[in-house]
């Protein structure tokens, strides 16, 4: 029996690579380049499956090519507004996505943002490389601590409870948070934690506020200068969520301004390119999405991609199928 045919559309860990390639025929990204419209149109021809990242925009361009092969897209990531799907489904085309697998990664990455920005880490390591520290003074690079602070967590999902999780019984954080859809009630006792009935509140009682939503039209700019008005001055903005879940400007305002006192972000609106008011700024920490960035995070992404594949090449239903 002929093995199924899989388009990769970036570099993904050798041990992955290794599987896939054992158990179908498989087309990798060599050179790791970012796959153009017309090499999207002819993974779609010439594949079964094609495997995009969320650095793909897998749009209604790219879905509505004729004499289409493909007849699943089983994306390498969590998150998945980087894929139309309703163009997906009106060219019966099944998605799938990788969650749980990124978690407690993902929640050690915003987590990383948060003391970073606290206590001016990035700041500071760029003191240190253009030699410009000349000692320890009383008043010099002074953050704000973190224990026993109140952490708002803008939606609840299993990112937002791993986080909370570290931050309440590692840091003695007070933990508050919205979500239309709460989390079990032994999951709030555990971190005694205090839902809020809105956003607003949370963003005016928090000392942190860290984003947890899906990105799309309905979370589009969620952030913006009336919510960030909302937030203290002496408040921190996390997030490692979705770039376009915050307005870049308001943001870059904001900061500027003193209306929150700094940011940590590991998502932008139309990244790779950053918006460059964010990079003059030394109250923002800034990296290049690293949220699920550990090797076993990644391999484990990449295994469940292949769970995926096998159970919709076997006619099962697949596991992680969103559309």
């Amino acid at each position: 029996m002929s093995k199924a045919k899989v388009v990769v559309t970036r570099k993904w860990p050798e041990q992955v690579e290794q599987r896939l390639t054992e158990l179908f025929d498989v087309k990798l990204n060599i050179d790791d380049h970012k796959m153009s419209v017309a090499e999207l149109h002819e993974a779609l021809q010439s594949a079964d499956a094609l495997c995009p990242t969320v650095s793909d925009s897998i749009n209604a361009e790219v879905l509505n090519v004729d004499s289409k092969k493909a007849r699943v897209i089983a994306s390498y990531g969590v998150g998945f507004n980087h894929i139309d799907l309703e163009a997906a489904k009106a060219n019966d085309l099944v998605v799938t996505n990788t969650p749980e697998v990124l978690t407690d990664c993902t929640a050690d990455l915003a987590m990383t943002l948060l003391l970073m920005v606290a206590r001016r880490a990035g700041e500071g390591e760029r003191h240190i490389r253009h030699k410009e520290w000349t000692g320890w003074r009383p008043t010099h690079m002074i953050g704000t601590s973190v224990t026993g602070k109140t952490l708002g967590l803008i939606g609840m999902g299993r990112i937002a409870r791993a986080m909370a999780h570290k931050a309440h019984h590692g840091f003695g954080m007070k933990i508050i948070f919205t979500d239309p859809y709460p989390p079990p009630a032994e999951i709030v006792d555990d971190l005694q934690a205090e839902s809020r009935d809105s956003m607003d509140e949370v963003l005016a009682e928090a000392d942190f506020v860290s984003l947890h939503c899906p990105g799309g039209k309905e979370t589009y700019h969620l952030i913006n200068d009336e919510r960030l008005a909302k937030m203290k001055s002496s408040a921190y903005l996390v997030n490692s969520a979705r770039g376009d879940v915050v307005d870049p400007q308001a943001l870059i305002t904001a900061l500027k301004n003193g209306t929150i006192a700094g940011a940590g972000l590991d998502v932008f609106e139309g990244e790779p390119d950053v918006q460059e008011g964010l990079l003059d700024l030394e109250n923002a920490v800034l990296l290049p999405h690293l949220g699920s960035a550990s090797m076993e995070t990644r391999v484990a992404m990449g295994m469940r991609v292949i769970d995926n594949l096998q159970a919709f090449f076997a006619g099962r239903e697949p596991g992680d199928r969103v559309a």
